[in-house]
């Protein structure tokens, strides 16, 4: 124990045994934690602070990261494959390279807990959910389909309350491991550089991943990289789901029939997982951009109703304050 001056009265010096080393730092301020403990006492506390306080409404690193993308897209962007690799490249490097501030003397608990709140979203998705539940609650349905484009780009024109429910928990399913379980899980084996460079795969795949004509080639890198750095976390998500579920045999029932039918490799598991454990029934027809698409059926249930996207968002915090915990061991026992 220390005061400004030196040693508290009665306190011995640091030394082999001494108070330094039952607090964990040296007598220059460094910490003796090892590494490994470093980084989950720091995922552990941005899971807090995100949970205290979430996404500010100005500011946001992700939002800066975005700028950053949309204005290097300017000079990067062909219509090739070719051109969409080097876009992402630089980006993603660039953003597991800054990633490595961890590793200066005495900042890894600092950094790492700053880096998981500004990339996680679990707080932000509860959220929205909530908002879209006070909104279909209050029959607003035009006020419910303005803001569903805060959890997915599925066209809203048209959609009844029931349809704005099935979207609402989807989008809760799929993004519980997109905005939490995915940047844990990268944080938990590869420190800061995971988390950075998972949130700047993901924040592209957003951007430029899509099947239009301006990004199907361009935008290939990006959403292959999504595909990739999700696919581990999607099935991590789905069995957290069915371990929390109340309604666990249905849930491992549904997630291990209907997880693979679903066109993405990994959005299906945690949907599947999702309606399994709700009781609900997810999937059919959906719009994107104009273009309508038949995404197969997943669970055995009624179709999704309001009342169901408040289970959905609680569901979706209890897995992630989980795979907190999972992150937290698993980064423990990482050398």
């Amino acid at each position: 124990m220390w005061a400004a001056g030196g040693p508290v009265s009665g306190m011995r010096a640091p030394g082999r045994g001494s108070g330094a080393l039952r607090t964990g730092w040296n007598a220059t301020g460094m910490s003796l934690m090892p590494a490994s403990t470093e980084r989950a006492v720091g995922l552990l506390l941005g899971v807090a602070l995100d949970a205290l306080v979430g996404d500010p409404r100005r500011g946001h690193p992700v939002a800066a990261f975005g700028r950053v993308a949309s204005g290097l897209e300017k000079s990067f962007y062909g219509d090739s494959r070719a051109r969409g690799v080097a876009y992402a490249g630089v980006l993603v490097v660039g953003a597991v390279g800054l990633g490595l501030a961890e590793r200066v003397p005495g900042v890894r608990v600092p950094v790492t807990a700053l880096a998981t709140w500004a990339v996680l979203g679990g707080t932000s998705l509860g959220r929205e959910g909530r908002e879209m539940a006070r909104l279909l609650e209050a029959d607003d349905l035009e006020g419910a389909r303005k803001r569903l484009s805060h959890l997915c780009a599925r066209d809203p024109e048209g959609l009844d309350a029931k349809a704005l429910a099935r979207a609402t928990v989807e989008s809760i399913a799929e993004n519980t491991s997109d905005a939490a379980i995915a940047p844990l899980f990268w944080g938990a084996v590869a420190g800061v550089p995971g988390l950075l460079g998972y949130r700047a795969i993901n924040t592209l795949d957003a951007m430029v991943g899509y099947r239009s004509p301006r990004y199907e080639r361009f935008g290939w890198a990006a959403a292959r990289l999504d595909d990739v750095a999700n696919w581990v976390p999607a099935r991590v998500t789905g069995l957290l789901t069915v371990a929390l579920a109340e309604r666990r045999g249905d849930a491992w029932r549904v997630l291990r029939r209907d997880g693979q039918a679903h066109p993405s490799p990994n959005a299906g598991r945690c949907e599947a997982a999702f309606a399994g454990a709700l009781g609900v029934r997810l999937g059919g027809a959906n719009v994107y951009g104009g273009r309508a698409e038949r995404r197969p059926e997943m669970g055995d249930g009624r179709a999704p109703e309001v009342r169901d996207v408040r289970r959905a968002v609680r569901l979706s915090a209890v897995v992630t304050v989980a795979a907190g915990v999972l992150a937290a061991a698993v980064a423990r026992g990482v050398r």
